[in-house]
């Protein structure tokens, strides 16, 4: 992801502390005694460098999405983001997949990024109807707004939001800066979000922190975090795990946690120190992914 991707050397001058909460947190974390659920993944599951390491040596690509779905029970679906899946390529999913495996599918980028989200009610169709067939395999697809999507056009996004089906629900992830600038307009786009029913998502890339907004319209928190294999990276968890901790006290019923650094080569080892430090921290019951016996684990960084 280059998104927000700065170099160490910036890195270091930027403040790295999470925000405090939106007040409109307040208003839609209420204590309950349901049991969360907790989805922790990568953004892809073919990574030859993980042959030896999460797979077995020898692992061959048809059988990737099967053996990543034994090690983690989500995944940040970004190729939707670029065509709409057919038939066959849902009916190859659902049956290489884990059963309590899911799919959180990004919106084509021809809805958000060519079309800012105008007239496409037809591939807005067919890209939901699609989906759908994953049944209880579909996580919390997610739109990524152009980056010069803006405050100006909200009424564009109140009426794409209200075409979709009503039971799907989706997070929405904001890039222009105006977005968090004006209180007043980023206030009203949570109530607006919160009244249909879809999430927020928090990106916590090093290079824009305005989009790590601390923003919840809804008790589910979808959190993409871009790591720099740096050691700062698990100072950044560290404190991301103590704001989970008290979402999820405070009634956080879904947590979505998407784990990208690089080139993903060790993203298998830092969902790793998420999925623990969760496990630890927090007293959930996840499954942690499970390496390979004879792959000596090397500190990283």
């Amino acid at each position: 992801m280059d998104f927000g991707k700065i170099s160490i050397q910036e890195l270091e001058k930027v403040d790295l502390r999470l925000k405090p909460d939106n007040l409109f947190n307040e208003q839609i974390l209420k204590n309950t005694s349901k049991l969360p659920l907790i989805k922790v993944g990568c953004p892809v599951w073919s990574v030859k460098e993980w042959n030896g390491k999460i797979y077995p040596n020898n692992a061959k690509t048809p059988d990737l999405l099967k053996l990543y779905s034994q090690q983690f029970n989500t995944i940040e679906l970004n190729v939707t983001h670029y065509q709409i899946p057919s038939d066959e390529t849902i009916e190859r999913w659902l049956e290489e997949s884990t059963d309590n495996f899911t799919f959180c599918t990004k919106f084509p980028q021809v809805i958000s990024h060519d079309k800012l989200l105008q007239n496409t009610e037809s591939l807005t169709d067919e890209f939901c109807g699609q989906i759908l067939k994953l049944g209880h395999k579909l996580g919390l697809p997610f739109l990524q707004l152009a980056p010069y999507f803006t405050p100006r056009q909200l009424p564009i996004l109140e009426k794409y939001l209200k075409f979709l089906p009503d039971k799907l629900k989706i997070a929405v992830e904001f890039r222009h800066e105006d977005w968090f600038k004006n209180e007043k307009i980023w206030q009203e786009t949570l109530a607006m979000l919160n009244e249909m029913g879809h999430a927020t998502v928090i990106t916590d890339v090093v290079g824009r922190r305005d989009v790590v907004h601390q923003s919840l319209s809804v008790p589910k928190a979808f959190i993409r975090w871009i790591g720099n294999e740096h050691p700062s990276d698990y100072q950044r968890i560290d404190e991301w795990i103590q704001r989970i901790k008290g979402w999820l006290e405070e009634g956080l019923q879904e947590l979505w946690l998407f784990v990208h650094i690089n080139e993903n080569i060790n993203s298998p080892e830092m969902a790793t120190y998420w999925i623990q430090q969760l496990i630890d921290q927090c007293e959930l019951k996840i499954e942690a992914p499970k390496f390979q016996p004879k792959m000596e684990q090397l500190s990283l960084f």
